[in-house]
């Protein structure tokens, strides 16, 4: 196959963050993302909405206008620990809730505590979830082969500048790295590490080659990608999907509408 596949725009990096738990911390976390053009998803527990030291429901839309939100349990749950009931309740409940809250259709997901089973993963599949988040860390910039089974590059204290250039610098065989941090806000302003996310914005704002994307905007990205047809000979392709693909054909970056059949090679 003579085509290569690129984020949106030609861009072979992408970023995203991912947040949990919806504590009073996120404010100072979504202006500092916001002031340094970097998107993120929040993942949330619609129960605790409104607690002390939670934010509040009514502030859900419009603190993450910039970013998207995402399901994290109505009740953070040891998801290992609940009947079949409990988990469709925890997980379908959560999605309509923050779909209320948010004005936006709401497909992510992560799992609290980091716990998941089979069972968890298909009650989320039939609610509607695409995508959840492990907190198992990978420490490379692989796309994730399974989207229920989402494992990070790594949460935010494991960053180093290392880790930084060598994402900024990836080798150009290497046109599709991901880079994803995730974490809790609370946890810089109980560890008193502000500084460290900061710098990490500082470092990764405004390249030129890096996408900045929500979590839900890389899954839909990848699934369509991966949904493209392409001809045995590899001179054909049709992108089937909603979204605009861009791909490099030779040393030509092309873009690949939905619905459009191009010859490539």
């Amino acid at each position: 196959m003579a085509v290569q596949f690129l984020f949106p725009e030609g861009k072979r990096k992408a970023l995203t963050f991912s947040y949990d738990d919806a504590q009073i911390h996120d404010r100072r976390l979504v202006s500092l993302f916001n002031e340094k053009g970097i998107k993120a998803t929040f993942h949330l527990n619609s129960g605790t909405l409104g607690q002390p030291g939670f934010i509040a429901s009514g502030e859900v839309e419009q603190l993450y206008e910039k970013h998207e939100v995402a399901c994290h349990g109505v009740t953070h749950p040891f998801f290992n620990q609940l009947s079949l009931t409990q988990t469709v309740r925890e997980v379908y409940e959560d999605r309509r809730a923050l779909e209320k809250y948010s004005g936006k259709i709401v497909q992510g997901m992560s799992y609290p505590y980091g716990e998941y089973n089979d069972r968890l993963i298909q009650a989320s599949l039939n609610a509607g979830i695409v995508y959840s988040r492990s907190i198992e860390p990978t420490m490379h910039f692989d796309l994730p082969a399974d989207f229920m089974h989402w494992h990070p590059t790594c949460h935010h204290d494991q960053v180093t500048e290392t880790m930084l250039e060598d994402f900024l610098t990836q080798p150009a065989y290497r046109n599709m790295s991901l880079l994803y941090i995730w974490g809790h806000s609370y946890e810089f302003e109980r560890d008193g590490n502000w500084d460290h996310i900061e710098k990490i914005c500082d470092r990764l704002q405004g390249q030129k080659d890096v996408w900045y994307a929500t979590n839900l905007e890389i899954y839909e990205y990848v699934t369509a990608m991966r949904s493209l047809v392409i001809s045995v000979e590899g001179d054909l392709v049709y992108n089937p999907s909603a979204v605009t693909l861009c791909l490099r054909d030779g040393e030509q970056v092309i873009s690949l509408h939905p619905g459009e059949r191009r010859k490539v090679g």
